[in-house]
Order: C-alpha cells, then structure tokens, then sequence
C-alpha cells in the first residue's frame, strides 16, 4: 500500500492525497481529498490546472473530509477530465459542497471575465475557467452522503468510517480499513482536524487504534489563543474602531468562520457588549451556507441548542446583521459613513467581495482589518498580516496600509500544537506517521515532537509526489 500527496505536502493548500491498494481483486486508486491550491496567482493557476494522473483512468473513488475550498475545490475538474466514481463524505459536507463549488464557479468565471477585459491576450493567465458553474452542478450526481460512524464500503477491501473531526460543520477524520492478502490494516487520516471548545460544532471525537495516521500540522509549532478570548478581543476591536468612526472589514471564509463571528456578535448584542452598529454580511455565498447550517442542527454542540434553538431563536440572525446579495447592494456600502461592519469573502482576501472592499478602505488610518483566519503564503490576507509591508497590490494596484489590521488566531479551527501532541498521543497501535498539510516550519517541529516521545513511531513528511510506502 502506497500514499502520494499530490498537494498539501509541506504546504497547506491543495490537499489531494492518494491511496494506492493492491487488494485482491486488483490495485485501488483512491483520492483522500481533491482541494485548490491558493497562493500566488500563477504559481497556483499552473497547479490547479494539472493532475499526476488520468482522473478518467485512474481513480477509483474520492473520499471527501470537508467542504472547505483546498479540500473540495477541484471536485470539479475531475468531473471535466472524465472522473465518473463516487465522491464520500457526510451529509452536512455533501449539501455545503454544493454551495460551495457552484460559488467557485462562479468565481473562476467572473475573474476570467475582468482578466479578459483588462489584461493584453498575451497577459492572461489561463485558457478559460478552471470550471464552470455548470460543471459545479454536474458534478454533484457522483457525490454520496454518508453519517457519522458508518462503515462503508468504497471498492471491493476498502472500507471507510467517519468521525467528528470538530473542524467545521460536518468535516471527518476518516478512519479506513484496507485487506490486502488477506490482511486488515487500519489507517487514520485527520483531514483537518479542529479543537475543543469552538462554538457552533461538536468537538473532535478520539480516533479508534489504527497503524498509521495520515495528519494534519497545520500549526505544529503554534498555540493558539483561548478560544473564549476571542469573543472579548471581538468586542474591543468593535469598540475602539466606533469611537473614531471607521470600518471594520472583516475577511471571513463563508463557511463556519462568518457563521462564528455572527454567533459571537449576537451573543455580544444579546449583552450589551457592544454598540447598535449596522453589520453587513457582504456575500450571498455566506447566506446560502448559513441556510445549509440552519439543516443540520445534528451537527451542533450542546450550547448553541441551549442558548438558541431550544428557544426558537436563530443563532445567526438579529437585528443589527444584514446579508447583502446584489452587486448593487455590495457597492453602496463603500459610500456609507461608519462605523460599521462589513464582513465578506474570502478568508484570505484572494477572491470576492472583500478585495473591493479593502481597495477602498485600507487607506483610511480610521478603519480597521480584521483578519480571523489562516492566511497562506503568498495570499494578500499574509500580506496584510506582515509587519514589515507597507504597501499591497490588490487588481494589479498598489495601496497603503493606513488601516490599522488586527489579526484574532483564537477563532482558528485548526487545532494547534498542544491539541496535535495530545491528539497522535492517544492513538493506541500507532507504528507509522505522516505529516502533511503544514508548512516545513510547522511540521518539522511537529515530527521532531513526535520521534522525541514515541521511540517506536516512524514519521516522515513527504513532498508532493513523493512514493510513501504504508
């Protein structure tokens, strides 16, 4: 049994995993995973476009974490290049992943569109759309939903459970068993695994005993702040920028991160924390997202239930909040006095709305940034993040950084370091790790740990393409 990363491999975007199986009936080829790269622009273009295999020929089955972009996004470009197996995952991730690739569609469109329209011929980064949305809403006929703790079987000696990996509403650790020569063996995948204690969703669950675990190191060599800080660091920030008057924008990924600042920020009105200021929840991704939410209550911790729906009450609505839809809606915030809120997509202020917004607010010393989530290497969101940037290009331009930019890392739904630790600790049976989904600077002390308090464990973080024999 062999693991090729073909992404997400010392990096942290393009998760795309695969696990080849000679079983008895034959070799298995199955991706765990098949996510964008995010990063720079052209560097990302050329890997999105490009697969290490035939997805027509090669592949036998997708097994599908969670709905998030750099896990999903390249779902369909499969379907595009002839993939016509089965792509697994829970139900809550099935119903987001239409929501989801339909808006990445869209996205891919509307950039080829300004690409076209202000870029020479010879400029233009790409032959047309990566996909389209209606390769988006093609592709959704291969999707089977599954629940939590069911076994499945995916090919002939290729079973798959999944198990509450509390990262974001309905993502999966992915517990797989595989018989070849008559031999069961057991491998853990983390996907992305989250932490204890967020709200909205359950925490993770443990992972049964199993060989060799396949995880995630995002920060593998990072803590993160209390996640009950973040609702106070949320409410000084809204604070202080109403006192001079300004804007808060806030790039939130559509899904879970907007729906946890909108729950904080009712929980905060419901008290009284902070002031009446009108919020605008600027992308009809999120609204969409918040109604495949308002679906799956099966996926909510105890306290949300307690503190809303027992009540009647939706978590993600109140008075202040407003989801914009049309363009038209969208520009008019730009002319509007604050302070306000205006909270939009994407995360990592790479695509959508958000990038208009900072082109016209970022240089305004009154205003503030609010970043709340993972940035990338290479994304304008890490470059916003960066001290010693002064200036950042955003539609080929170049603006100052005025605003003042806050960065919350306690809203991440990321497990960090100590959770990582605590978590490959408790695997009984564990022989063999792989680390993935990390920059080298979070993995390499992640492996360090790990050699260092488990003598008998053999780690390796592979690089993309690299044969890791299991």
């Amino acid at each position: 049994m062999k693991f090729i990363p073909h992404g997400a491999a010392r990096e942290v975007t393009g998760t795309c995993h695969e696990l080849q199986i000679e079983t008895a009936k034959g070799r298995r080829r199955i991706l765990l995973d098949c996510g964008l790269f995010q990063g720079k622009r052209s560097e990302a273009s050329v890997k999105n476009a490009s697969f290490a295999f035939d997805p027509a020929k090669d592949i036998d089955a997708v097994v599908l974490t969670h709905a998030h972009m750099d896990h999903a996004g390249r779902i369909p470009v499969l379907w595009k290049r002839g993939f016509r197996g089965k792509v697994h995952c829970t139900y809550a991730t099935m119903d987001l992943a239409e929501v989801m690739l339909q808006d990445g569609g869209y996205l891919q469109e509307k950039d080829e569109e300004y690409f076209s329209k202000h870029l020479a011929k010879s400029m233009l980064p790409s032959d047309g759309p990566l996909y389209t949305q209606q390769d988006a809403i093609d592709c959704m006929k291969i999707f089977q939903g599954h629940n939590y703790g069911e076994q499945v079987e995916i090919c002939p000696d290729v079973h798959v459970q999944f198990i509450e990996a509390g990262h974001i509403i309905g993502a999966a650790m992915l517990l797989i068993e595989v018989t070849e020569n008559g031999v069961t063996r057991r491998i853990g995948f983390s996907g992305d695994l989250g932490r204890s204690m967020l709200p909205i969703i359950r925490d993770p669950a443990p992972m049964p005993p199993v060989e060799v675990s396949i995880c995630e190191s995002t920060y593998g060599y990072r803590t993160h702040e209390d996640i009950l800080q973040a609702r106070t660091q949320l409410k000084s920030t809204i604070v202080r920028t109403a006192k001079r008057g300004g804007k808060i924008l806030i790039p939130a990924f559509s899904l879970e991160r907007t729906q946890e600042i909108v729950y904080d920020l009712h929980v905060l009105w419901d008290a009284k924390e902070i002031p009446a200021i009108p919020t605008f929840i600027d992308s009809p991704l999120a609204s969409k997202v918040t109604q495949v939410f308002m679906k799956h209550p099966e996926c909510y911790d105890k306290d949300l239930y307690e503190q809303f729906l027992s009540r009647s009450k939706n978590p993600f609505q109140f008075s202040l909040v407003k989801y914009t839809e049309s363009v038209e809606e969208s520009k008019q915030l730009s002319g509007m006095p604050g302070p306000i809120i205006i909270m939009a997509g994407s995360g990592m202020c790479e695509a959508g709305r958000i990038r208009h917004h900072l082109k016209n607010e970022l240089e305004t010393a009154k205003n503030t940034v609010l970043l709340v989530g993972y940035m990338a290497e290479n994304t304008l969101g890490r470059r916003l993040l960066e001290e010693g940037v002064k200036e950042v290009k955003i539609f080929d331009q170049m603006y100052e950084k005025k605003a003042e930019v806050i960065y919350i890392n306690a809203y991440s739904g990321h497990a960090d370091m100590r959770d990582l630790d605590r978590y490959i600790a408790s695997i009984a049976g564990l022989k063999k790790v792989v680390v993935v989904h990390g920059e080298i600077g979070q993995a390499q002390p992640f492996s360090d740990r790990i050699r260092a308090a488990m003598k008998n464990v053999e780690v390796t973080i592979p690089a993309q393409e690299e044969s890791v024999l299991l």
